[in-house]
């Protein structure tokens, strides 16, 4: 589906401070749909007629479409990409022509249904630019509540400032994503910062913050400070919401009171170049906040685990090393230092996991060069080098351990048997993310598997193969002349 970007840039020559503004709109009016009960779609100028010297539209397309959550769509298909003509919608084209709000006298009727129909034009820098239409299902009126009332007359009030262009501004921009909306919570603010009107929700938040009282009468500034504890953020959101009606903006505010959190927005309220008022709107995040901090407290002890698991794991190899040391030399010291060394893989493993913004998972790619800069550590880099080509792939923290123990194993073998003697030699691995899975090659230049080790079914063997089993995967040896190369394919997807 083309972006409004797109749409923009394919029918339009609109220059960059009007795209940004039709973006600032798009991203505000989720709000406005739902204040307005109706769809709202924004139109733009397509081909002109020729003989009209470029004054007069002749047709209009659709470039953006938002439904109201608060009422019935009008436009259960998507309007995005359609073009109209003015004996199709002549109130957008009008209102693009005579700068001015346009409603429509008359209800029309689309696919069966009743609608009222208005056109506001999009202005920046003093040029129209665009047209906001508001398309309104009558076949699902509302009743007249002071709830509608109070919607409508806010919505009304925002037209006017994006008709005259005081609405959106750059200070405006919001995170759409997580401001409050219309039916979180509305509230209605007269010029002296009095609640007009409130809706259950958002007297409902404020309730959980400890309000005992209703809240239309009062100036909200105030009653919103004596709730809040901490001296410094009461009286931050005091000055945010006067702010508010003396034009100052802002972006919404997380406020929290007697173990309540709310996020709270407030909009000036303009139209005609006259303040009559700002519109707040409140959401109850009390749950979700206590959900965050549970799973931050859940994510910090796991990775405290880690941070355990690699400390001990580290004292183990350290003890074993010790004990090598101390050990005659033979097949139990080997046996010693191999078993120290792998369990420092492990370690490695688990101090990357811990160190990790999401210890859930596990980056192949900072493991490998971690596990490298060891390896290479106890090596004389003029005769035996390691050397790793490993994309960051991600992977489950429960494949740390095995992939560890197999990268691990595979390459300590080969610098252990493929270069008998003074040999000089060079082992490599490679890892590519495959579909659904992961492809790694080790390859080493060394005298090759027959040559280096008269029995090649041995535990490191045994071992490597047995974890790539427990992965899911497959395993091949090959002597590639000189050297050996071991081609493993392991899916990501692995069974629980």
């Amino acid at each position: 589906m083309s972006t409004l970007s797109d749409l923009l840039a394919e029918h339009t020559d609109l220059p960059g401070n009007a795209v940004d503004h039709l973006q600032q709109v798009v991203g505000e009016w989720q709000l406005l749909a739902d204040l307005s009960f109706a769809d709202v779609l924004l139109w733009v100028a397509t081909e002109r007629p020729e003989g009209t010297d470029g004054g007069v539209p002749g047709t209009v397309v659709c470039v953006a479409q938002c439904r109201p959550t608060t009422a019935s769509t009008a436009f259960p298909d998507d309007a995005v990409g359609s073009v109209v003509s003015e004996s199709e919608h002549p109130q957008v084209l009008r209102a693009l022509v005579e700068g001015e709000i346009v409603s429509e006298v008359d209800h029309s009727w689309r696919g069966g249904s009743p609608l009222r129909r208005e056109a506001v034009p999009v202005r920046c820098d003093g040029e129209v630019i665009a047209v906001l239409s508001r398309d309104t299902n009558l076949a699902h009126q509302r009743a007249q509540s002071p709830l509608e009332i109070a919607y409508l007359d806010c919505a009304a009030d925002l037209c006017q400032m994006i008709s005259e262009g005081t609405f959106p501004t750059p200070e405006t921009r919001s995170d759409t994503n997580s401001s409050p909306r219309a039916g979180d919570g509305f509230i209605r603010l007269d010029p002296e910062g009095r609640v007009v009107y409130s809706s259950p929700n958002a007297l409902s938040a404020y309730h959980r913050m400890g309000l005992n009282t209703d809240l239309v009468g009062k100036d909200l500034a105030s009653t919103t400070r004596s709730l809040i504890t901490d001296p410094f953020e009461s009286q931050e959101v005091a000055d945010y919401i006067s702010g508010a009606l003396g034009g100052r903006l802002g972006h919404r505010m997380e406020i929290e009171a007697r173990g309540a959190t709310v996020l709270l927005r407030a909009l000036v309220l303009k139209p005609h170049g006259a303040v009559v008022g700002a519109a707040v709107v409140i959401r109850d995040v009390t749950e979700v906040k206590r959900r965050d901090r549970a799973l931050l407290s859940k994510d910090a002890t796991i990775r405290e685990i880690h941070h355990r698991v690699k400390n001990n794991l580290q004292v183990i190899s350290s003890l074993m090393l010790l004990k090598a040391r101390r050990t005659p030399e033979g097949e139990a010291r080997d046996a010693l230092q191999g078993m120290a060394e792998r369990i420092g893989a492990l370690s490695t493993a688990h101090r990357m996991l811990y160190s990790e913004g999401d210890c859930t998972h596990f980056n192949l790619g900072d493991f490998a060069a971690e596990f490298l800069a060891d390896m290479n550590a106890g090596l004389d880099p003029e005769r035996r080098r390691v050397e790793a080509d490993v994309e960051p792939i991600a992977v489950a923290a429960a494949m740390a351990a095995p992939l560890a123990l197999m990268i691990h194993e595979l390459t300590a073998n080969a610098l252990r048997h493929a270069f008998p003697g003074e040999r000089e030699g060079r082992v490599s691995i490679v890892a590519r993310r495959t579909e659904g899975g992961m492809h790694m090659t080790i390859r080493d230049d060394g005298v090759g598997v027959a040559a280096a080790a008269p029995n090649p079914a041995g535990f490191g063997r045994n071992l490597v193969e047995m974890v790539v089993r427990q992965m899911r995967g497959t395993i091949a040896w090959a002597d590639a002349g000189p050297g050996t190369t071991v081609e493993i394919d392991i899916p990501l997807q692995q069974p629980a």
